[in-house]
């Protein structure tokens, strides 16, 4: 066992993760124009599937059928490699823009979805033990703004500042007259009164007119995303627009999207089915935001983007050729602020005694060591209030290096 941990950890050269690894401040992009986007994958997600180990002489043994995709794994560093939906994902790592984080998640082993994701957004180390969000925490702590790309602000988010919401509406935008009215009704009302009056003061933004220009928005703010399309169309709008959000120079500077659907109790290796069509939409939002933030006022370079998920899944296969709610998965790291083109694995194996209770890919990388590195190094939150009230609980996880020198 410890020979093969060794072994691997030589391929990755100095992308292994090391119990010791620590965090350098100096030097680094951050600050006032970082921008983050945190994308929360809701259900689940197979790291194994997402990120398998083809060259792994236990992952054909471990898998079963599930070991089998439609089409050539893309390789990466070492054993791992991308499932071959995520191609756009691919040409990221190879431009060293994208860092894999494996066999990585919560201390948590319970399996409830409900409890795992009220960990993984309130950053407690208890389930609702937190009424806030580790993000809405932070950027109190550092005076900054965040959105969602939601009708309500999701639990991550929320702190002891306000925080906006965008959502596409069936409507049409209302006239000057229509907002006037509003005005007058609100006037004595302070919350949504501020609400308003910051979503008056984006819209006037002269940077908004570029975001309008967009062909996906042609005809109002919210044409591109009544025009069809479905869920998927609709996903794809909203990474767009949350990176045409981003870009503005008084926009926000923290971004939350979600995409849910990556509880695959059943039929989880099927070509058309939902996970690889899942695989899919992840890869074209991601390349989608890319694109966006690459725009006119490029945001990009200065971007972190987190994809996270409250827990993986179970390594063999079920009986109804779908895996169940497990520990140890995949995150994703990338942007042009990342040091990418990297696997970051302490490897546990994955023969049935070296998983979490005979079933789990065991954890050997705490989801907080990626998340405290992106506030510590990206929007440069102080360790005392990382340790203090942003991420409690954490103060013994070390951060992970993660930025660009």
């Amino acid at each position: 066992m410890k020979a093969r941990r060794e072994f691997i950890r030589t391929l990755l050269s100095s992308a292994a993760l090391a119990p010791w690894s620590q965090l350098s401040i100096a030097g680094r992009a951050g600050g006032d124009d970082a921008r983050l986007v945190l994308l929360i994958l809701r259900g689940g997600m197979d790291g194994l599937s997402a990120v398998p180990l083809p060259a792994d002489a236990q992952f054909a043994a471990a898998r079963g059928p599930l070991a089998q995709v439609p089409a050539a794994p893309l390789p990466l560093h070492g054993p791992f490699a991308l499932h071959p939906s995520l191609a756009k994902l691919h040409a990221m790592y190879r431009r060293q823009e994208l860092l894999v984080v494996h066999a990585t998640g919560l201390p948590y082993h319970e399996r409830s979805h409900f409890d795992a994701q009220q960990l993984l957004e309130s950053g407690g180390t208890r389930p609702h033990e937190l009424a806030t969000g580790w993000l809405g925490r932070a950027l109190a702590a550092s005076g900054r703004k965040g959105m969602a790309l939601q009708t309500a602000v999701p639990l991550v988010l929320r702190g002891p500042t306000e925080a906006d919401t965008w959502a596409p509406s069936v409507l049409p935008d209302p006239s000057l007259e229509l907002v006037a009215r509003v005005q007058r009704l609100y006037r004595n009302d302070p919350a949504l009164a501020r609400a308003l009056e910051r979503a008056c003061a984006l819209r006037a933004d002269p940077a908004m007119e570029m975001v309008e220009a967009h062909p996906m928005n042609a005809g109002g703010a919210n044409a591109g995303l009544r025009s069809g399309g479905g869920a998927r169309g609709q996903a794809l709008a909203l990474a767009r627009r949350a990176g045409e959000f981003l870009s503005l120079p008084e926009g926000p500077q923290a971004a939350v999207l979600e995409l849910g659907g990556w509880d695959s109790h059943a039929n989880q290796a099927a070509p058309q089915g939902a996970l690889s069509r899942n695989l899919e939409l992840l890869d074209q939002m991601l390349d989608a935001l890319r694109e966006s933030l690459q725009g006119a006022q490029p945001a990009w370079p200065r971007t972190v983007v987190l994809v996270l998920t409250e827990f993986g899944r179970e390594v063999a296969v079920n009986g109804t050729q779908g895996t169940d709610h497990g520990s140890g998965g995949v995150a994703f790291a990338l942007g042009g602020a990342v040091r990418g083109g990297r696997v970051l694995a302490d490897w546990p194996g994955l023969a049935p005694a070296d998983r979490f209770e005979g079933r789990d890919l065991r954890v050997t990388t705490d989801l907080r060591a990626l998340v405290k590195a992106v506030l510590a190094d990206h929007l440069r939150v102080s360790r005392r209030a990382l340790d203090a009230s942003v991420m409690p609980g954490a103060s013994r996880v070390a951060a992970i290096e993660l930025l660009r020198a």
